[in-house]
């Protein structure tokens, strides 16, 4: 597959995978999520690689979903993505939660590195990797998503809470409630990740699988894959019912996204 809006490197046994579309502080758009998807079989089926970094181009992680960018249309239009129906319905569900849960349980050990924004689909993306490192001026923002993993990733008091208020958080909370790993100096991060992929590379491709797999069936027998499934049809029922505008609305209300970075900018509303 062709690589237009993801870029994939590989040195040795680390495998890198750059959500590229700077321009739109890397919003996902379904092209993107499907050369993400093409990049991320690519390392997994390489044997050297053992280890798979996600990050952004430019300052920011990700943005979150695309709400409407003309280049995200015409693609959309190019697969034959409906607006209704059955066909609106699989495409929704494969973009948002069949591919993000595809993500969580690949065959090898993932890092999301993390640098600005990392906004509803761009924690999707962050929370389906296994480790997250951040630098200081990495900002998250939860919401009711279609990969709901939010009171997993952070507990379900501290996620009512975040819901709640709509509110950003620092790298530092982030890592104080459990979802990043470690916050790393922003010039030192790409070292210090690369450094500790190397030092997980040192171990056989079968000691990480069944790590990984281990602790992941940990968390679906107390109900993970259930509880996404679920939540996902919640989100369906939100969208339906106005509480989670996909688009833009000028004049009248904006989406989560833009409302919150007003609100953390001090603009009105």
């Amino acid at each position: 597959m062709e690589f237009s809006e993801v870029t994939y490197d590989t040195d040795g046994p680390i495998a890198t995978v750059t959500l590229n579309r700077p321009r739109y502080r890397n919003a996902q758009s379904y092209r993107l999520l499907d050369e993400l998807d093409a990049a991320l079989d690519r390392a997994v089926a390489d044997h050297e690689v053992k280890v798979i970094i996600v990050t952004g181009a430019g300052d920011h992680f990700s943005s979150g979903h695309d709400l409407g960018t003309p280049e995200s249309v015409a693609y959309r239009k190019e697969i034959g993505v409906g607006e209704s129906g059955i066909g609106f319905y699989e495409a929704f569900r494969k973009y948002n939660l069949d591919y993000t849960l595809k993500w969580r349980n690949l065959a090898k050990p993932t890092i999301a590195m993390v640098r600005g924004y990392c906004i509803y689909g761009g924690w999707m993306i962050a929370a389906a990797m296994d480790l997250v490192f951040a630098s200081p001026d990495a900002r998250f923002l939860a919401g009711q998503v279609e990969y709901f993993s939010i009171p997993w990733d952070v507990g379900p008091r501290k996620a009512k809470e975040l819901l709640f208020e709509s509110r950003f958080i620092g790298a530092e909370e982030a890592a104080a409630l459990g979802f990043v790993n470690r916050v790393i100096p922003g010039e030192a991060l790409e070292r210090e990740t690369l450094a500790y992929a190397r030092r997980v590379a040192e171990s056989a491709h079968g000691a990480l699988r069944m790590a990984k797999l281990a602790v992941n069936k940990i968390q679906d027998l107390q109900g993970f894959s259930a509880s996404m499934e679920a939540a996902f049809a919640d989100f369906l029922v939100m969208a339906q019912m106005g509480g989670h505008p996909r688009k833009p609305a000028p004049n009248r209300r904006l989406g989560g996204v833009e409302l919150a970075l007003r609100k953390e900018r001090g603009e009105p509303k």
